[in-house]
């Protein structure tokens, strides 16, 4: 009998050992938000490669890497569903504004991207650049994106191709229609961005020469990308006195070309159009129930960063940047311009009548060294130094900097920023690059949603301020995103799926970036891995480069 139990006991404590699962990580006693917007519960998770293997009770089984998650919060990793890390991923990959906030997918595409791209569009686009210098070794935006991964990137990345840069690829800064045959290209344009793995279509219609495309020519550019399933995406024509207007057009573009639609960083610019949030969401909600795939993203701030040529009539920018800046020097068209910046009008969006007065634009980024003394001053005060007015002053540094001049706008109102945070169908962008407080990123200033947007939602909203609750916050960071942009397995714990995976202290995330101290960077996320890699651990990053290029479902793999 005794031979019996031993032999027994050593056959359990055998099938025990065999049967004892390893990982490479396990992340224990988390509370576990899976991005569905359901409850957390208390459990560990188990990555194998890039793949989340398990969910549960892990607590037989070994990791290669564990983590005590005991009292922090696991979530999928967020989506910044409109980023500029553009030219910053290039400078450093490392990507620590947005990683040490959770980011782990960076969709590019506001109305420009960084492909395709033709020999007189690479040629200006070196000549644009600001602080940060690269030489351009792509063409199309799938080359890009994979430029970025080879050279190496903590974040994956995504991007929607630019209905502006189609535009300029054939029309150059034209002000006119695309004959039969060029709209005929600019579709092709779009469909090898498509078959590349693009997203969808992005648009930024304020400015020129985007803002010289029709309804029509957007319409027929969508319709090439809802043939792939993808996405149109929106800066509106308005944001301010036509700002219902513009969201009608995004509707019959929707409809038109039966594409989803999607309107970047909605606001109500400017206090006179504060009052028109009722009538905007009930806009997007009529369409939603019609069958339309509306959604909306956000920053959560009450200004935004643009550049001076906000300020000024499309008409005068006809041409690029050089005509631009000659017809400034023409005493005749400054004084038409300076009537124009003067004086409210609907036939072109301007961003300084939208925030009211002067002393609300602060100006950021500069070009040309020489004027770096101004960042961080008002346009007020460039022109009492300067003893211009305010007009005269934006139009003199356009010309002397080289460049639009990077801008803050205040423009919104805080009730509806938190009213727009809690509504269903608000996911989250930064619309900024992703910095770091060092080297060349501190030639300039830079908006504080560069490094605060996700953790300002989380500490600020809806810990502080309970706007909305934690596991909806999670939900609209990473599987609404997710689901709307239509990328596989990624959004949400759940076995199978890419382990991109933040883990966060729910109280001590906080931001801490501001308009005059930008660059500072957020705290409270202790751990992020990017497809299964730990790139931020105990609040400092690894120097790990894992990311990966997301596609949409377009994409023709060769």
């Amino acid at each position: 009998m005794k031979s019996l139990i031993y032999v027994l006991l050593v056959f359990n404590l055998f099938t025990s050992c065999a049967s004892k699962e390893t990982y490479d990580v396990i992340i224990k006693n988390g509370q576990i938000l899976d991005g569905s917007g359901n409850p957390a519960f208390t459990g560990d998770i188990g990555i194998k490669g890039d793949t989340i293997a398990a969910i549960g009770d892990l607590k037989n089984a070994t990791g290669k890497t564990e983590i005590d998650a005991t009292g922090l919060v696991v979530a999928p990793g967020f989506i910044n569903m409109l980023s500029w890390a553009t030219e910053s991923l290039i400078e450093d990959g490392k990507s620590q504004g947005d990683i040490r906030q959770g980011v782990t997918l960076e969709v590019f595409g506001e109305g420009e991207s960084m492909g395709p791209l033709n020999e007189k569009m690479k040629t200006q686009l070196i000549k644009d650049q600001g602080d940060i210098k690269y030489d351009v070794k792509w063409t199309t935006l799938g080359e890009y994106l994979e430029y970025l991964v080879k050279k190496g990137i903590s974040p994956n990345v995504a991007s929607f191709v630019g209905a502006t840069t189609i535009r300029i690829y054939e029309l150059g800064y034209e002000d006119r229609k695309p004959s039969v045959t060029e709209l005929d290209s600019m579709k092709l344009l779009v469909q090898q961005a498509r078959e590349e793995g693009a997203i969808g279509v992005g648009s930024s219609l304020i400015y020129a020469p985007a803002f010289y495309s029709s309804t029509n020519e957007l319409i027929e550019l969508c319709k090439v990308a809802s043939r792939y399933d993808g996405m149109y995406i929106s800066h509106m024509r308005s944001e301010g006195v036509r700002l219902l207007e513009s969201l009608d057009e995004l509707i019959k573009i929707a409809h038109d070309a039966n594409i989803r639609a999607e309107v970047y960083h909605l606001k109500q610019s400017g206090k006179d159009n504060w009052g028109k949030y009722d009538n905007l969401v009930a806009k997007i909600d009529s369409a939603r129930k019609a069958g339309l795939h509306i959604t909306t993203d956000m920053y959560n701030y009450i200004a935004g960063a643009t550049g001076l040529d906000a300020s000024m009539p499309p008409w005068v920018q006809e041409g690029g940047y050089d005509q631009w800046a000659a017809r400034l020097k023409d005493p005749k068209i400054r004084t038409k311009v300076m009537a124009e910046m003067k004086n409210q009008t609907i036939k072109w969006e301007s961003l300084m009548h939208a925030c009211g007065s002067p002393d609300k634009i602060l100006l950021i980024g500069f070009k040309n060294d020489t004027l770096k003394y101004l960042t961080g001053k008002t346009l007020t005060e460039v022109a009492k130094i300067r003893n211009k007015s305010p007009e005269e002053t934006a139009m003199d540094l356009v010309i002397q900097d080289g460049s639009r001049v990077g801008t803050i706008y205040f423009l919104m109102n805080e009730d509806n920023v938190k009213k727009q945070i809690a509504l269903p169908w608000m996911s989250f962008g930064s619309d900024a690059e992703s910095s770091a407080p060092e080297g060349v990123f501190l030639k300039s200033n830079t908006h504080p949603r560069a490094y605060g947007n996700f953790s300002r939602l989380l500490g600020k909203y809806v810990r502080d301020e309970k706007v909305i609750p934690l596991e909806e916050a999670i939900h609209k960071l990473t599987n609404l995103p997710a689901t709307n942009l239509k990328i596989k397995n990624r959004g949400l714990i759940k076995a199978g799926y890419f382990s991109d995976i933040v883990v966060f202290n729910p109280k001590e995330i906080q931001d801490h970036a501001t308009f005059e101290k930008p660059h500072q960077y957020a705290t409270g996320m202790k751990h992020v891995f990017v497809n299964g890699i730990q790139v931020l651990k105990d609040g400092e990053h690894t120097g790990a480069l894992p990311g990966q290029v997301v596609r949409g479902p377009g994409w023709v793999k060769k």
